[in-house]
């Protein structure tokens, strides 16, 4: 597939899990990927060896975004890739997808994780959106990652699901914001999704996940990936300010 042959994109928390479906499948539509990673260089080496294999392109960079200065250092890493490779930093894809879960009941969770929850899940998605507005191509996508937990309670992800509550609503701003210069904001909320937690090794616990969906299973990486690729693409064009249920039916009823 060549829909987005000659696009760019930034995918964050790329190198493994969602983020690296994603990766793989923007580039596997023609895009030049760059994949963000935090702490796991291996992992990300691991994506674009793999994406490359399969005839695409794609390279990395690197930026802790608990840290003060990982905007910077990001963005600096990103247009240095771009320009490499392209002749110009311009960017038509950024994916927010970097993010950490808290797992944590409310009443053990400490000001310390709620502040890297925030930190990872919604000031950064903030702040990469701000200085991507100036690479941004006019008609560009930015695709933000949500989750179905700012639908269905669970206590003990209290402090994570507020956190994508903040991420679809940076969505549905920032594409009112954009929309002036074509550019699509889209927030996609994926349910119980195989993650590489040690949980999805247990067939009792899957079963039990699997009958929270309408499909009767477990997400997969590549399903959120594909939800994704649809709203980068010109398919999506009239589509804004919207958050996309990737959830397979969690608990319809």
């Amino acid at each position: 597939m060549t829909r987005l042959q000659g696009k760019t994109a930034l995918v964050t928390g790329a190198s493994r899990n969602i983020g690296r479906a994603i990766a793989t499948r923007l580039a596997a539509d023609g895009a030049l990927v760059a994949v963000h990673w935090s702490s796991d260089a291996d992992a990300a080496l691991d994506t674009v060896t793999s994406i490359e294999k399969n005839g695409g392109r794609a390279f990395t960079v690197r930026a802790d975004l608990e840290t003060p200065g990982a905007i910077h250092q990001l963005f600096f890493e990103l247009e240095q890739g771009l320009k490499e490779r392209t002749g110009s930093s311009s960017l038509d894809i950024l994916v927010n997808n970097a993010g950490v879960m808290g797992g944590v009941s409310p009443e053990d969770t400490t000001p310390e994780q709620f502040d890297r929850l925030v930190a990872v899940n919604a000031r950064a998605p903030f702040f990469i959106l701000q200085r991507a507005t100036t690479n941004l191509n006019d008609g560009a996508r930015v695709i933000n990652i949500s989750s179905g937990l700012t639908r269905v309670a669970n206590p003990q992800e209290v402090a994570y699901a507020m956190t994508k509550g903040a991420v679809e609503q940076l969505t549905m701003h920032m594409a009112k914001h954009l929309a002036p210069r074509g550019i699509t904001v889209n927030s996609v909320a994926p349910g119980i999704t195989r993650n590489g937690n040690p949980v999805f090794g247990m067939p009792e616990v899957v079963e039990q996940m699997a009958s929270l969906s309408a499909f009767n299973r477990v997400g997969e990486p590549d399903d959120i990936a594909d939800a994704v690729a649809f709203l980068a693409s010109d398919d999506a064009r009239w589509i804004t300010g919207s958050t996309l249920d990737a959830s397979g039916g969690t608990l319809l009823g």
